[in-house]
């Protein structure tokens, strides 16, 4: 065993501990952020305008800040933007992190010199978890890829702006350096499809021991791999045992990354945004990711069937529930204050607090009062292929409210990495684990409202095209798992009816 690999498992063991520390004071450690975060913005424009020199309690403050998207909490960014100080936290930004916006164009999320360094802790501590539970440290000395954006950085008024992969790209730790591909030359290729096979160019001959993506950009990359080199990714990099992942749910994925890697590899999932980094796999036994409660974030909780009544009530993390699906509220040591960034997520475990992402509270079916989100559809997907041999490259679902001939329907489009002999037996049991964890869905198709889903094969490479066509493709861009209009469908109808 190096060097290396000892000092990072005792290093693992310091920060178990400390972990240990917070998590199992979880209100205690919530309360203390809570306080730090009004004490710190007390005199900047924003703190002023909601009184927080009278907030002294948490009521308090739910009672001064309602809860803001982006386009309500932008007049203040707006400002900051434009290069003044002070406004929603003390001084200016270190950063912007540039992320699509869906009504206003391109958002602005700041990043402050104090909310950058837990966006580099938590995903090292994410690594460092995975070593103290498994005792594997081995991979420290070997090759490693994050496939991220461009870490060409923009001057927007005295302030760097960039994608927050691309910012965090910058943080990379000296000892990792020598051990990080790709190169910084291919990293900053702006188009995706040429930068993805420059990384192939550069890593093909390489022995990767980590891999991190997003899993549908992973697996892009892996097929390129396979397609040049002729042989299974696990056996061109024999060493390669680990695979780091955000962004959306690996489960969709991994039957097909196990078949283009030859093997199964372990797995850390993350929850980071250019908001926060929120929680992260902390356990290879146990499910959910643990929630970062002492990382410069106070959280609150709002039931999604309450969401969008005129007042709903908001929790904090001692009063939320397990299995009960929650929108995340955020207030950050960046100056986001009881922001809403669209996610939601459900409590697996309290002890520690462990959660699981369920999907956006935008991308959601309940076009007939369904109220089917991203976490069922997935689930259902995974049940359904389960030890079928079946594998899903990508898919989406939408509601068809107006069928030529009979009943409305949920229609999945699914790119399939082999179309299945017998599709009708798959929509059945799609259908069935949908009736099983949904009961407004079960209701709609026993009182014949709904008939059962169907599947709509899309052609292979057909989701890529339509995220290229819309000017996201790689990246940190991700297909919605679900929507409630046939936007996305049409548009890959269209891609399939036109080839």
């Amino acid at each position: 065993m190096s060097v290396k690999s000892i000092a990072a498992k005792i290093f693992a063991q310091i920060v178990h501990a400390q972990t240990q520390k917070w998590a199992q004071q979880p209100e205690q450690t919530q309360q203390k952020v809570f306080k730090q975060l009004i004490a710190a913005a007390r005199a900047t424009t924003f703190g002023q305008d909601h009184l927080f020199d009278q907030i002294k309690t948490y009521e308090d403050f739910a009672q001064q800040v309602p809860v803001r998207d982006y386009e309500a909490l932008r007049p203040y960014i707006d400002q900051t933007v434009l290069g003044k100080s002070n406004i929603t936290w003390p001084g200016k930004p270190l950063y912007y992190a540039k992320t699509s916006g869906t009504t206003s164009g391109a958002k602005y999320i700041p990043i402050s010199k104090e909310s950058m360094p837990f966006h580099i802790e938590a995903a090292r501590n994410a690594i460092l978890a995975y070593i103290h539970q498994t005792g594997k440290a081995d991979f420290v000395n070997g090759k490693m890829i994050f496939l991220q954006g461009s870490p060409t950085l923009e001057d927007k008024n005295g302030v760097q702006l960039g994608r927050l992969s691309g910012i965090v790209a910058h943080y990379v730790p000296k000892y990792l350096q020598k051990n990080r591909l790709p190169s910084l030359e291919t990293n900053c290729i702006e188009d995706w499809e040429t930068k993805v096979d420059a990384i192939v160019e550069e890593t093909i001959y390489e022995d990767m021991a980590v891999i991190s993506g997003i899993p549908s950009w992973v697996q892009m990359y892996f097929e390129r791999l396979q397609q040049k080199a002729q042989k299974p990714v696990g056996e061109l990099f024999k060493n390669f045992n680990l695979f780091i992942y955000g962004g959306v749910n690996y489960e969709p994925y991994r039957a097909k990354f196990e078949n283009l890697i030859g093997r199964k590899v372990d797995s850390i999932e993350l929850f980071p945004a250019s908001e926060g980094f929120f929680a992260y796999q902390d356990s290879q036994t146990e499910p959910g990711l643990l929630l970062l409660l002492n990382s410069g974030i106070f959280y609150e909780f709002i039931k999604t069937d309450e969401f969008f009544a005129e007042n709903p009530r908001r929790y904090t993390i001692g009063e939320v529930e397990l299995g009960v699906n929650y929108v995340l509220i955020i207030s950050t040591n960046a100056g986001l204050w009881a922001y809403n960034i669209g996610d939601t997520v459900m409590f697996v475990s309290k002890k520690p607090y462990r959660l699981v992402v369920t999907g956006r509270i935008k991308h959601f079916i309940s076009a007939f009062g369904e109220h089917v989100i991203g976490k069922e559809v997935e689930t259902a997907l995974q049940l359904a292929t389960a030890n079928s041999g079946v594998r899903i490259n990508e898919f989406t679902v939408a509601p068809q409210i107006s069928p030529q001939n009979g009943l409305p329907y949920h229609e999945w489009l699914i790119e399939f990495e082999e179309e299945p002999t017998n599709l009708s037996e798959l929509s059945e049991q799609l259908d069935f684990f949908m009736r099983q964890q949904n009961v407004y869905y079960d209701d709609l198709i026993a009182g014949k409202v709904l008939r059962p889903l169907v599947i709509t094969p899309v052609k292979k490479g057909g989701f890529q095209q339509y995220m290229k066509s819309i000017g996201k493709l790689g990246g940190q861009n991700k297909i919605p798992r679900l929507s409630n209009d046939r936007t996305i469908a049409d548009a890959l109808l269209k891609i399939e009816n036109y080839d």
